[in-house]
């Protein structure tokens, strides 16, 4: 071993005192590198596995939110197609009352001119009355001038009129 050991230049003092070397730079290395390296892995380690969760929770919050969106829009849809529908037989029943108004003002306006008419029928059968009277009367006065006298006259006016 002798052979080997001065074949190679080995010293056993370098060696040992390589070893200790090693060791204080290990242990300088393992405690200002290699600790604060393994905390800050570990918070990144961490802060990562907290951003998935979170995005998760997210992305089943969006669904969630997603899933009352429809429900939203679908119910705001049935409520305006009942609003509508609700409008519209609002509408018809309106309508239906303004055209029984429409046909009430025109039999009250037919009715109303039947009376006018009615009115104007008697009137004018009144005033034919008289003129026919009237005109009997002279009819009468010229065929009886020599023979009329006053009563006659009155009694045949009564008789006339009665007619």
């Amino acid at each position: 071993m002798d052979s080997f050991i001065s074949t190679f230049h080995i010293d056993l003092k370098i060696i040992i005192a390589q070893a200790i070397n090693f060791g204080i730079v290990f242990a300088v290395l393992y405690f200002l590198a290699l600790k604060p390296l393994k905390k800050i892995m570990a918070e990144r380690t961490g802060i990562i596995e907290k951003g998935i969760a979170d995005a998760k929770e997210n992305a089943a919050l969006v669904a969630n939110t997603q899933k009352e969106y429809e429900a939203t829009i679908s119910k705001a849809r049935e409520e305006a197609h009942a609003i509508f529908q609700a409008g519209k037989a609002d509408a018809e029943v309106r309508k239906a009352e303004m055209i029984r108004m429409a046909q009430d003002e025109v039999n009250r306006m037919v009715d109303q001119g039947k009376k006018n008419l009615e009115a104007e029928k008697i009137k004018m059968v009144d005033e034919a009355k008289k003129e026919i009277v009237s005109l009997v009367v002279s009819a009468t006065e010229k065929l009886l001038a020599d023979q009329a006298d006053i009563s006659t006259t009155e009694k045949t006016i009564k008789n006339i009129k009665k007619a």
